[in-house]
């Protein structure tokens, strides 16, 4: 499976700006499978969603994904300031198949209390895993990675890939850095961490998105600083073998 990460450089409250950003870069990298966008990447990380979060009826946002993923026969994925129907706020990561016309979805379920995000956002209580190209998809969101419980590879939770979407700020780079290895390492998964770069009111954001390999290798990294696709093709054949020689998750601790 051929991934593309888009790491992008959001600009504030400008869905239509930030779609014409994702669609150029993605244009760059035709022929993937799938493409991973950050967290909220058509506004910014908007804590207080008032007059930024799209209706999940309407959302232009979405209406693209669900176009570009149509037309290129592909996935795309990412997460959206989204009011829902019942007017709850959801910090919602959508996995958009354009090869069979399914959307699925994963709401975020730590919501990051030191930036004020539990104030006006509902948490989701589920997991998501997303089936596609023969792998198992688990979508996880940005402070999600600080939880490994949340995520352990488990007889209810099993998956090949861990995509996580974010805006990870420079102040924070190191855990960013850090986090991502250790799930990938103690799951021994493929994970995928796509992050922005740029500047909002509150934060400088580095990007340095990534693909990592079941031990923790940087497969492919985006420049940091940069707006950025960069592609690579995952075997799942070859994970596979991995968990077969290596028995770690045998081992694990039940709980």
């Amino acid at each position: 499976m051929i991934i593309t990460i888009l790491q992008t450089d959001i600009q504030w409250g400008h869905p239509e700006e930030n779609i014409k950003q994702a669609e150029s870069l993605l244009l760059s990298h035709l022929g993937s499978d799938l493409y991973v966008l950050p967290e909220m990447w058509s506004t910014g990380f908007a804590t207080e969603p008032q007059g930024l979060a799209e209706d999940e009826n309407s959302s232009i946002s979405l209406a693209w994904m669900k176009y570009m993923a149509q037309k290129l026969h592909c996935a795309i994925c990412g997460s959206l300031t989204i009011r829902t129907v019942n007017g709850y706020y959801r910090n919602r990561q959508y996995f958009v198949n354009g090869k069979n016309g399914t959307v699925q979805y994963y709401d975020k379920h730590h919501l990051f209390t030191y930036g004020g995000e539990n104030h006006y956002y509902k948490a989701g209580e589920t997991h998501t895993i997303v089936e596609y190209e023969g792998f198992r998809i688990l979508l996880l969101t940005c402070y999600d990675l600080r939880f490994p419980i949340w995520s352990r590879y488990s007889y209810d939770l099993q998956y090949d890939l861990i995509v996580c979407v974010a805006n990870w700020p420079e102040s924070r780079q190191n855990a960013f850095h850090i986090l991502t290895r250790a799930r990938a390492i103690e799951n021994m998964t493929y994970l995928i961490a796509v992050n922005r770069v740029g500047d909002d009111d509150y934060s400088h954001y580095r990007g340095c998105s990534c693909i990592l390999s079941p031990i923790g290798k940087t497969l492919v990294q985006c420049i940091p600083d940069m707006p950025q696709a960069v592609s690579f093709s995952l075997n799942l054949e070859t994970l596979r073998q991995k968990r077969a020689k290596f028995k770690v998750l045998e081992d694990r601790d039940i709980w």
